[in-house]
């Protein structure tokens, strides 16, 4: 077909083609660890880089199952190619350590994932990298922390667990300026709702586990941008060791096929829910793109067409009533992670950032009295009668 697929069609098809082999309608699973060659010659050139093709599993490209997860992520996303990894954050370290050397300088939001900080604060700045954590909801701030020596702007949009919304197009702008690289952690929107690199950005990436796979079966991550960039990380990705299993991205490649679907049906459930709790006499406070009264809804809606499943709130009591709102579910499932097709309800502060110093996760909004909510697919009235009465005490 010439004509350019939408979204919902590249979901379902793109990468995939029927097995030249055995005519296999859909992708099959290469459960290897190594390839035969057909010559000594053949191996001494695939080694050597001078041909194209599968070594061992370690090595990039991997597989052929890999192959069409890339390619499928790379249409989604509007990129060149991109390569896996065995989580979003392996993903998130080969790109800090194939980018960065000592004396180089990081900028990054000042709320993201809790290993993400960890990774940044605790590890990159053993090996002599600066880095600056700051609210990229603002931009005279960014404006204010770049410096000569910046190589890299890491941006999580919206940000675990806060729900901050920063401006990819003006940041990437800024870092392109100073010739740093841009980079979106787009796991929360998706390429369904946004796409960091039609928008400016770099590089994208995300992790497997939530969103892309869907069904909280899986852990794995996938770098998206252009060749060159890819080809940059080679050598730390083949001896990293941080390789996705193909089974794994076999499982992303079907998670993908429904990605459209589920996505719309997360939205339209996290809006619901988000009025819901906004106007419950005992949630002190709502933070969803969705809604008027996020501080970014106006960026949300110039870079985002729509605004997933996530939802943080506080809830009047601060941490025991939310304790006692998470111990009263019956629907919700109290448990981390999220971008599963069942609703996963947590506590930031004592969960998922709980290796976060309290005085940071304070500066930072991540409060006492948030709860994290990870909106699933099933019947909305159902999501909210179980929040109403988990509220009811």
């Amino acid at each position: 077909m010439k004509k350019e697929m939408k979204v919902g069609t590249l979901c379902v098809h793109a990468g995939e083609a029927p097995d030249p082999l055995y005519g296999a309608h859909t992708t099959p699973l290469y459960q290897t660890s190594t390839f035969v060659f057909e010559s000594a010659e053949q191996a001494a050139a695939r080694f050597g880089g001078k041909e194209g093709g599968y070594t061992y599993i370690r090595v990039a490209p991997n597989t052929p199952t890999h192959a069409v997860f890339v390619q499928k992520m790379a249409a989604l996303e509007g990129g060149e190619t991109g390569q896996t990894f065995s989580s979003g954050m392996a993903a998130i370290a080969a790109i800090a350590l194939s980018q960065l050397e000592k004396g180089d300088h990081l900028v990054s939001n000042d709320v993201v994932y809790s290993s993400t900080y960890s990774l940044f604060s605790s590890i990159l700045t053993k090996f002599g990298i600066e880095v600056s954590f700051v609210d990229t909801s603002d931009l005279e701030e960014v404006k204010k922390n770049v410096k000569k020596n910046t190589k890299l702007v890491f941006l999580e949009t919206p940000a675990n667990p806060t729900m901050t919304i920063c401006d990819i197009a003006e940041i990437s702008k800024m870092a392109r300026e100073i010739g740093a690289l841009s980079v979106v952690d787009n796991t929360f929107a998706t390429p369904y709702f946004q796409r960091p690199l039609q928008l400016g950005a770099d590089v994208v990436l995300h992790s497997g586990t939530k969103y892309i796979g869907g069904h909280a079966d899986l852990l794995g991550g996938v770098v998206i941008g252009r060749r060159g960039f890819v080809k940059s990380m080679r050598s730390v990705v083949n001896n990293m060791g941080a390789t996705l299993g193909p089974h794994e991205a076999w499982l992303c490649i079907r998670g993908l096929k429904t990605l459209h679907l589920r996505m719309e049906q997360h939205a339209r459930n996290a809006m619901e829910v988000a009025q819901f709790l906004e106007a419950h006499p005992k949630i002190e406070w709502v933070r969803y793109p969705g809604l008027p009264s996020h501080p970014q809804h106006e960026i949300a809606k110039k870079q985002m067409s729509g605004f997933s499943g996530m939802i943080s709130f506080g809830i009047k009591g601060g941490i025991e009533a939310g304790r006692k709102l998470m111990n009263r579910v019956e629907l919700c499932s109290l448990a981390v992670s999220l971008g599963s097709v069942d609703t996963l309800i947590q506590h930031p502060a004592s969960m998922t950032h709980a290796s976060v110093s309290r005085e940071v996760r304070m500066k930072v909004g991540i409060t006492d009295d948030m709860v994290r909510l990870s909106v699933g697919v099933e019947d909305s009235e159902d999501i909210i009668a179980d929040l109403d009465q988990a509220l009811n005490w």
